[in-house]
């Protein structure tokens, strides 16, 4: 889809008594472009597309609490899930996994040893 300044550009060049060929030439689009944009009254809108499923999204809750239960690698959730049914690949749900980690607050532990004295 064309940009508002495109579709402006186009219908300029038309009313200046350019033909459609010679429009086409001279932006670089399409003459069956140039034509469709020639013919429409408004300018173009974006239109927003439906948001899809993942086919992850059913077994995130279970992901989640596995992972907030224990040091759960992806391949180990991956391994589980596949048992349940999920028939998607590795990459999104290691992808899925490091998502949720770095959400998850990490207290730092400041460990020392004390030396014994004589």
């Amino acid at each position: 889809m064309l940009k508002k300044e495109k579709w402006l550009l186009i219908r300029d060049l038309h009313s200046q008594g350019l033909n459609i060929s010679e429009i086409a030439r001279e932006t670089g689009y399409d003459r069956k472009t140039v034509g469709k944009y020639i013919r429409l009254k408004k300018a173009p809108e974006l239109q927003k597309r439906p948001n899809r499923q993942s086919k992850l999204d059913p077994y995130k809750d279970y992901m989640i609490r596995k992972l907030n239960e224990g040091p759960y690698t992806a391949a180990r959730l991956f391994r589980e899930i596949k048992e349940m049914g999920f028939d998607g690949g590795k990459t999104i749900v290691k992808d899925f996994v490091r998502t949720v980690r770095l959400q998850q607050e990490m207290y730092a532990v400041l460990r020392y040893d004390r030396e014994e004295q004589n």
